[in-house]
């Protein structure tokens, strides 16, 4: 597959995460993942699904219980990766949003390869960033780098090129069941029917 033309890239400024979670989660839909490792051509790729998380008014984050080992991080400054293993083998990041004090955090779910992925055969499939264990290897992201912050001299930073989604819809998250009243919560947005999504494609849109 022959390389595009990167483009042109806006980083994120770190005031931008300082919001409601839920603002952020809406608003990262079509942003820019952009991953820059010694030796190589940077990474981008365009989010196309992400989860949110409230914080401990909400079942189904980690913060749930207030600052731990493991959650502290949601409780710290907003702008900084929350990066955590599940099944002892999988990596998930997450933004950390509000203000400091409060937690909340998004959980990036899928996003669509759009350069730099073409180095190794298969790695611009629309699957290959499909899901959020897929999307940390994609970015060779690893609980290494948790508590990163996202700015362009870390490696790692989020950006935007202005490019607006065609329809955002949104959905209860995916598997947080145990979660009670909130396993049905409307947290979950996504870009309607795009291939790379990890969950299921369509839902009504939310405008």
């Amino acid at each position: 597959m022959k390389a595009s033309k990167p483009p042109a890239l806006r980083p994120l400024p770190l005031s931008f995460y300082a919001r409601p979670t839920e603002f952020v989660a809406r608003e990262l839909i079509g942003k820019l993942l952009v991953r820059r490792l010694p030796g190589q051509a940077p990474r981008v790729a365009r989010l196309v699904e992400v989860e949110a998380y409230l914080g401990e008014r909400d079942a189904a984050s980690h913060a749930r219980r207030g600052p731990t080992p493991r959650s502290a991080i949601m409780f710290g400054r907003p702008g900084r990766l929350y990066v955590y293993l599940i099944y002892g083998m999988h990596h998930c990041m997450n933004v950390v949003c509000e203000r400091q004090g409060v937690a909340g955090a998004v959980l990036l779910r899928a996003a669509e390869p759009l350069t730099g992925f073409d180095d190794e055969p298969g790695k611009a499939a629309a699957g290959w960033l499909r899901g959020p264990g897929k999307l940390c290897l994609g970015m060779s992201l690893t609980r290494s780098d948790n508590g990163l912050v996202l700015v362009p001299k870390a490696g790692f930073y989020l950006a935007s090129d202005n490019w607006t989604p065609p329809a955002v819809a949104v959905s209860a998250r995916v598997g947080v069941e145990y979660a009670g009243d909130w396993a049905g919560a409307p947290l979950r947005f996504f870009v309607s029917g795009h291939p790379s999504v990890s969950g299921p494609r369509t839902r009504g849109p939310t405008g």
